[in-house]
């Protein structure tokens, strides 16, 4: 039997200098993964050379062709050699790698690419009589000769890994190199709004497929990067995409994020750079996940294209060999500031973009039908017109009874609102409550659809929340008879011990012997509660955030549940004043755009969408 291969061979093996192929070799290892990390590099070198157009040609996933041509500033004919060297540059001044403010500041790019496929290298700088050009096989550089090129410089590497076929094993399927590549670009072409951009399939040269075409765009930033990510992420997320601007010590963050409506089934729209450099750091991620925490379930994920900008000495790019990851100073800041940020720019948007995204989603839904409408089930609607409000009803009890079904209980039609009252308000006036669980609105130009349990829910949630910043802690009220309720051992135990952070939040308990704990206390505003289901509920959270939330996030987290406890159940009557007291609330809380649990709480169809459900568009 042979020896385990990582075992030593008992002869003694002496210590010797990798020669330079070698060295190169694996240089280019750690900085070109597949044909995306060299375009990559590429690019950004254009970046880095002031180009204002940067064109990318690729042929079969980028194994056998890659192109990069740009208008920069370009390289004098006596550095060119030079820039075909391991660790020379122009990007770096007295040798300081704290004020790093390029982007390819490292010098490897170029002879790593020259070691691992036939590189070559045309450039003319500006004013330069003509272009000078250098070519790099498998690590050897030839002889520097004169060239014609109008401006900038272009990288043309042809048969990448051709040194190193073993490499060439682990690349993926055309298809799969050429989707890398696009995503590579796409992301790199957030960065730079004013440049214009163009990637083309040059495999078959009968047949070349333009892949991606962005121009110039020019003007104030916000404008000029929502065009741009328009073009790239497409309408759907431009229409869902709220600015995001903050400032805080020094740090600034502006980018655009999506509405919890647009969220996605995978993390494929996060887009994070920092001072223009693509990154995926595992900080920043998470710090936009804790942003829209409240605004999403755990199976959906946000869109965003999100720019921080920080002094390059308060952030090292030097810590992954192909600059992916970053680490800050002050992590805590920078996740501060992403998480206000966002959650600052969501609640500004308020109601502003729900309309276009949520109709796109109904009309989705929706499938006319192709005869007689045959119902398997009676619908029946509570008209708000034909109700009296009752005075002084307040729709934060959860305590009302519903009262019994009347004549006006059918499909019969409401009076028709006043249109002007309509108009003004996001969200309408109710019309009408279906199957004791969703009101029917009518707005200024459509109807809005809404689930008044999800929607009462969250405003109850964001009232405890607001208690609970406001006062040291959340009104409570004392039980006339106090509730022992018997728990699994487990449970018991995380309520007991958390029983004090409880307490800030107005459920007072105490252990009463064994796995049994008396509930004292409950929040005011959840009104009568069921007190089993209530401490089950929120021993579940505690569980969900042991051991990983920080204490306001579990705090948010019991709180998210105990609001479902003291909110319109789905079932319940509801009367003209006590929809509309709702319909007023949730205007006035940006947030109710969806439920605790991040599932949307009111759907607007407009009516134009109306009239194409029905065909007469």
């Amino acid at each position: 039997m042979k020896a385990p291969h990582h075992k030593m061979s008992p002869e003694r093996r002496h210590i010797r200098q990798l020669d330079a192929g070698a060295i190169n070799r694996i240089a280019a290892g750690e900085v070109v993964e597949r044909p995306a990390s060299a375009i990559k590099e590429l690019v950004e070198n254009a970046l880095d050379a002031g180009a204002s157009r940067i064109e990318i040609a690729i042929a079969h996933g980028g194994k056998t062709l890659i192109r990069v041509a740009d208008d920069g500033h370009g390289i004098v004919a006596e550095e060119l050699p030079l820039a075909l060297t391991r660790h020379a540059t122009s990007k770096l001044d007295d040798d300081d790698l704290v004020d790093i403010r390029f982007l390819g500041f490292r010098g490897e790019a170029l002879p790593s690419l020259g070691a691992v496929g036939r590189l070559k290298m045309t450039s003319r700088a500006a004013g330069a009589p003509e272009a000078a050009q250098m070519e790099v096989v498998g690590g050897v550089a030839g002889a520097l000769r004169p060239a014609s090129l109008a401006r900038g410089t272009v990288v043309e590497l042809r048969d990448l890994f051709a040194a190193t076929p073993a490499r060439l094993k682990f690349l993926r399927s055309d298809r799969a190199e050429t989707q890398a590549i696009l995503d590579t670009v796409r992301r790199l072409a957030m960065t730079a709004p004013a440049v214009a951009f163009s990637l083309r399939e040059t495999g078959d040269p009968e047949r070349p497929r333009e892949l991606l075409r962005l121009e110039a765009e020019t003007g104030e930033l916000f404008p000029a990067m929502s065009r741009r990510l328009r073009a790239i992420l497409g309408p759907a997320f431009a229409e869902a995409a709220v600015a995001v601007e903050a400032e805080r010590d020094g740090l600034r963050l502006t980018g655009y994020a999506a509405l919890p409506t647009h969220s996605r089934g995978a993390p494929v729209d996060q887009y994070m750079f920092v001072n223009g450099r693509v990154v995926r750091d595992r900080l920043l991620l998470g710090a936009l996940r804790a942003g829209y925490a409240d605004f999403l379930p755990r199976d959906r994920h946000p869109a965003a294209a999100l720019f921080l900008e920080v002094d390059p000495a308060r952030v090292d790019v030097n810590v992954h060999p192909a600059k992916a990851e970053v680490r800050f100073r002050e992590p805590g800041e920078v996740r501060g500031l992403i998480i206000a940020g966002l959650r600052a720019a969501l609640a500004a948007a308020g109601h502003r973009a729900a309309a276009p995204v949520t109709s796109r989603a109904a009309l989705g839904a929706f499938v006319p039908a192709s005869g007689p409408a045959r119902p398997t089930m009676p619908v029946q609607a509570r008209s708000a017109g034909f109700e009296e409000p009752l005075a002084g009803l307040d729709i934060w009890s959860g305590r009302t009874e519903a009262e019994p079904p009347g004549p006006g209980d059918g499909a019969e039609a409401a009076a028709s609102p006043d249109e002007t009252e309509a108009a003004s308000h996001p969200l309408g006036v109710a019309r009408a409550q279906v199957l004791d669980t969703y009101i029917i609105a009518q707005t200024r130009d459509g109807i809005a659809l809404v689930d008044q349990h999800a929607a009462h829910e969250r405003l109850v949630y964001e009232r405890l929340k607001r208690q609970l910043r406001e006062r040291p802690r959340v009104a409570s009220q004392m039980l006339l008879m106090p509730e022992v309720v018997e728990l699994d051992a487990g449970a018991a135990a995380r309520l007991v011990a958390a029983a004090e952070d409880l307490a800030r939040l107005g459920l007072v308990l105490e252990p009463f012997g064994g796995s049994a704990v008396c509930l004292r206390e409950t929040p005011a505003l959840l009104g009568e509660v069921d007190g089993r289901l209530l401490l089950a509920d929120v021993a579940d959270a505690l569980a969900e955030g042991e051991g990983t939330a920080l204490v306001e996030r579990r705090l948010d987290a019991v709180l998210a549940r105990m609001a479902c406890h003291g909110s319109v159940r789905a079932g319940r009557r509801m009367r003209a004043d006590e929809m509309n007291a709702l319909l007023r609330e949730m205007e006035a809380v940006p947030e109710s755009l969806t439920c605790n649990h991040g599932r949307p709480t009111v759907l607007h169809l407009g009516r134009a969408d109306i009239e194409r459900l029905f065909g007469r568009r």
